[in-house]
């Protein structure tokens, strides 16, 4: 034990209050770390000065090799700070550990010294004293997502729906090369997959086979995902077992959806790049003009009668598109007859009401209304022939005759049983 020296003289206004109690040995263990230290000293004969400069050598060599020396030291967002520790599922798990650049690349060592440094950063009492919120919400989210990233079962579920790890596919309306913007969306997705290893995308170059494959291996993809992660949580107390089958029952169909849905956006996904892989284009060219190529050596005794065809079929072609115009023109003319017809009818109406009005309703002004009304009658009853013959009589026509012309037109409609003649309250028949 070390004997402390206490100071002699003048110590700076230093004045005891008492006297010293009297030295006391005491028997010191080294526990943990220390003792693990302690134990090393002793088995390898090491004094101090030899232990610490050996543990100075190896942190040196440590820190050098360590590529991962800024794991966990992201900034988390004040939108992930203040989220509810309640609905801790939600958070982005690997940004609570500050692994956002790692995702599921993350081993477990990252992901412990991730950890280290987030709760020395984010402990309650280091807030506290820091002159923070004395709260551990986020707190409490951290030692979640350590539980969560250390439980291989649990990480695949969660890995399951993390959706920021997704390599995102290109915009449809944007220009791009094809096997830059999709090499990643595949490789992204092909950590899902029990078959391994999966087959890479390739390039422009890649054969026809090798390309086939990959796409046939996409198109029956089988894939690990799981979406127990999103299972709403079943109460612990097993009082309600009905609620808690209930609940059961739910997640699961909830699980079957999620599947379902995911398994549709792949698909989906697949066909896209199917349909915009330039080397399938290039690769129904070459057949198409491979089976070209054999249909025209295959038919190359009947070339003369194809051709001899193909004239038939243009001359037939420009017939019916000259019997074609020539339709449209009959319709067009037979449209303007009707157009014209039809203007010619309004404009003997006007006529006939107009000599009607013109010869002062024949004297008796007082029936005009009733003179007018039988006029729209005999008019509606007249077809188009007969009323140009009545307009083309009233042209010029004096009061009398147009009288005349009128009641003439209305015996004629009587007689023919087209007007019964009860209706006229002028014209009596």
């Amino acid at each position: 034990m070390a004997t402390i020296v206490l100071p002699e003289g003048d110590v700076g206004g230093f004045k005891a209050v008492g006297k010293y109690s009297t030295p006391t040995r005491r028997p010191i263990e080294p526990v943990g770390r220390y003792f693990l230290a302690h134990a090393s000293r002793t088995l390898r004969g090491h004094t101090w000065s030899e232990f610490e400069k050996l543990e100075a050598e190896k942190n040196v060599v440590q820190i050098e090799s360590n590529e991962d020396e800024d794991l966990g030291d992201e900034e988390q967002s004040e939108e992930l700070l203040a989220h509810d520790p309640r609905e801790w599922k939600t958070a982005d798990l690997y940004a609570v550990l500050g692994l956002s650049h790692l995702r599921y690349k993350a081993n477990e060592d990252q992901i412990r010294r991730a950890h280290r440094k987030q709760v020395l950063k984010h402990h309650p009492d280091k807030k506290s004293a820091s002159g923070g919120l004395e709260h551990d919400s986020f707190f409490k989210i951290i030692q979640k997502a350590f539980e969560v990233m250390l439980d291989p079962v649990r990480r695949k579920q969660y890995d399951s729906i993390d959706t920021a790890a997704d390599a995102k596919p290109p915009n449809p309306k944007s220009q791009y090369d094809f096997f830059e913007a999709w090499g990643p969306v595949f490789e992204s997705e092909s950590r899902f997959s029990n078959k391994q290893p999966v087959p890479l995308l390739g390039d422009l170059d890649t054969p026809k086979d090798k390309v086939d494959a990959f796409y046939n291996f996409w198109g029956k993809f089988d894939s690990w995902k799981t979406f127990e992660f999103k299972d709403e949580d079943v109460p612990d107390d097993t009082a309600n077992r009905d609620h808690k089958r209930y609940i059961e029952r739910k997640n699961v169909a909830a699980r079957k959806k999620f599947k379902q849905e995911d398994n549709k956006r792949l698909i989906a996904l697949v066909e896209r790049a199917y349909s915009e892989d330039p080397r399938i284009k290039l690769f129904k060219e070459e057949a198409k003009k491979a089976k070209a190529a054999k249909k025209w050596d295959r038919e190359a005794g009947s070339r003369k009668a194809a051709e001899e065809a193909a004239a038939r079929k243009a001359e037939e072609e420009a017939a019916a598109k000259k019997a074609a115009e020539e339709a449209a023109i009959a319709k067009a003319g037979s449209k303007k007859a009707k157009e014209a017809a039809k203007a010619a009818k309004k404009k003997n109406k006007r006529s006939i009401r107009s000599a009607v009005k013109d010869s002062e309703y024949f004297g008796d002004a007082s029936k005009s209304s009733d003179i007018d009304a039988d006029v729209d009658l005999l008019i509606e009853k007249f077809d188009d022939i007969k009323l140009g013959q009545v307009a083309d009589s009233l042209k010029d026509a004096d009061a009398a005759s147009t009288k005349a012309v009128i009641t003439g037109a209305a015996k004629e409609l009587v007689a023919a049983g087209s007007l019964d003649g009860s209706y006229l309250k002028y014209f009596q028949v």
